[in-house]
C-alpha cells in the first residue's frame, strides 16, 4: 500500500467514526437540511486540517513542554460538549422550512474540532505515524489527503441526517431525535471526564 493510501485509510478511520463533530453534523442535517449543514462540515474540516498542520509543524512539542495545556483543552472540550447537549435537548423540534435556518456555523464547526479531544488524538497519532521527522512536504501532503477525506466523512453524516429528515417530519419526532443526540454528546463528555478523575 502506498503512503497516500495509508494516509487516506487513517484519515477515513478517524473521520468517519462516531464522535461529537459527526453527531452534530447528523443532527444539523436532520433539522436544517444538507445545504445549510455544509457550513458546519466545511468549518469542521478546515478546523481539523489547521490543527493537523500546526501539530505537524511543532505544536505537539509545546504540549510536551506544558502538559497543563492538554488538560485545559480537555476540560474546555467537556464543557463545550455539555453546552451543545443542552442546546439540543432544549430545542423545540421544529424543522427549518428552508436551508437557511440556524444551522451550526463554520466557526462553530472549527471550534468543535479545536475542543474535541478525539481530533487532538488523531492529529498526534497521524503525525507520529506518517510525519515523525517533521518533514514539511509530508505535513502538507497529509493535510491535503485529510482535507478531502474529512470533508467527505463529515458530509456523509450530514447527508444521513438529511435522509432521516423525511422520517422526522413532526416536532415530536424531532425532539426525541435531538434528545437522543444530546444524550450521546453528554455520554461523550462523561467519557472524557472519567479518565481525568481517575488521574487526579
Amino acid at each position: 500500500m502506498s503512503l497516500i493510501h495509508s494516509m487516506a485509510a487513517f484519515a477515513l478511520a478517524s473521520s468517519i467514526t462516531p464522535g461529537p463533530v459527526n453527531i452534530v453534523a447528523l443532527s444539523s442535517g436532520a433539522q436544517y437540511g444538507f445545504r445549510a449543514s455544509q457550513r458546519h462540515v466545511a468549518g469542521a474540516t478546515l478546523g481539523f486540517v489547521l490543527l493537523l498542520v500546526l501539530m505537524g509543524l511543532g505544536l505537539h512539542e509545546l504540549l510536551t513542554l506544558w502538559p497543563v495545556l492538554t488538560r485545559v483543552v480537555q476540560w474546555a472540550g467537556v464543557a463545550f460538549l455539555l453546552f451543545m447537549a443542552w442546546k439540543l435537548a432544549a430545542d423545540d423540534g421544529r424543522l427549518s422550512t428552508d436551508d437557511d435556518g440556524q444551522a451550526p456555523t463554520m466557526f462553530y464547526g472549527a471550534l468543535m474540532q479545536w475542543l474535541n479531544p478525539k481530533a487532538w488524538l488523531a492529529c498526534v497519532a497521524g503525525m507520529g505515524a506518517f510525519v515523525a521527522d517533521g518533514e514539511a512536504q509530508l505535513v502538507w501532503q497529509f493535510a491535503a489527503v485529510y482535507l478531502v477525506v474529512c470533508y467527505l466523512s463529515v458530509g456523509c453524516w450530514a447527508y444521513a441526517g438529511t435522509f432521516l429528515r423525511g422520517y422526522l417530519g413532526n416536532p415530536r419526532g424531532m425532539r426525541v431525535f435531538n434528545r437522543v443526540m444530546a444524550l450521546l454528546l453528554a455520554v461523550s463528555a462523561g467519557y472524557l471526564v472519567v479518565p481525568q478523575t481517575l488521574n487526579v
